[in-house]
């Protein structure tokens, strides 16, 4: 690039774009999380791009506004603290093994009364009804910014893409517990596991987890990864209860 004035144009609602002697040198995006959040983020090679397409968002969209960074990306880390963002958050990226030897889920039983739906059996519309109930319980306590980043594109207010991906655990005629897989090709993402509040300390978020992981395991699946809040210690002592390792981190900042 000859020069570091690139141009930067709003291109649609949710996307800006520097130009420079008629070529994309960098772009920058918006999404809005569930819970109502706006999350930027801005993909460009050369620090000054970086602060262009920065200073052109910042001035397009209202505040608070959070990005999400690897907490080895220095560089970029230093780019977001230029525009202004501060630390809100970590989340620990964790290694989980699926051999029941290693977890030590095997044997674990079922609560009593409890059993468990694999994924694909729920039935939609309980299933829709309990992600509704454990989303308000969690924002009315912790807040759900405290929960894994989710970040598949999904129509406003809906919050179950795809049903298949979850197993649930049925108490009584009612689901009160489950979890979420994503099938990714290298390594599957347990991006949810949730408990109603009122079966709370039964241990059903750990049948679900050993149900999944043994599932996985069976399928040839040495590990899972999963995502934890470093300031959710019950969330933190269910996983490192079952062997997962750390394996990253990333932090939430936010501009307000």
């Amino acid at each position: 690039m000859n020069s570091l004035h690139p141009t930067v144009l709003r291109v649609a609602d949710t996307q800006w774009q520097a130009v420079e002697d008629d070529r994309v040198v960098g772009c920058g995006d918006t999404s809005q999380r569930p819970d109502g959040r706006l999350f930027i983020s801005i993909d460009a090679w050369h620090e000054t791009v970086f602060d262009r397409i920065a200073h052109a968002m910042l001035a397009d969209l209202p505040a608070p506004l959070y990005t999400v960074v690897d907490e080895d990306d220095h560089e970029a880390a230093s780019a977001w603290e230029r525009a202004g963002f501060t630390f809100a958050r970590r989340e620990w990226g964790c290694r989980v093994p699926t051999d029941p030897y290693i977890t030590g889920l095997g044997a674990v039983p079922l609560p009593d009364g409890v059993t468990i739906v694999p994924a694909g059996e729920a039935e939609e519309g309980p299933l829709r009804a309990l992600d509704r109930v454990v989303r308000d319980e969690v924002e009315a306590a912790a807040g759900w910014h405290t929960m894994p980043a989710e970040v598949l594109p999904r129509p406003a207010g809906t919050t179950v893409i795809d049903p298949s991906r979850y197993a649930v655990a049925q108490h009584a005629g009612q689901y009160v517990g489950l979890i979420r897989v994503a099938s990714l090709l290298r390594q599957p993402r347990i991006g949810l596991v949730a408990v109603r509040a009122d079966h709370h300390r039964r241990g059903i978020a750990r049948a679900l987890l050993a149900h999944t992981l043994g599932s996985l395991h069976r399928a040839g699946k040495a590990s899972a990864w999963a995502e934890v809040d470093e300031s959710n210690a019950a969330a933190t002592a269910l996983f490192e209860g079952i062997g997962a390792r750390r394996a990253g981190s990333t932090v939430e900042l936010v501009r307000r």
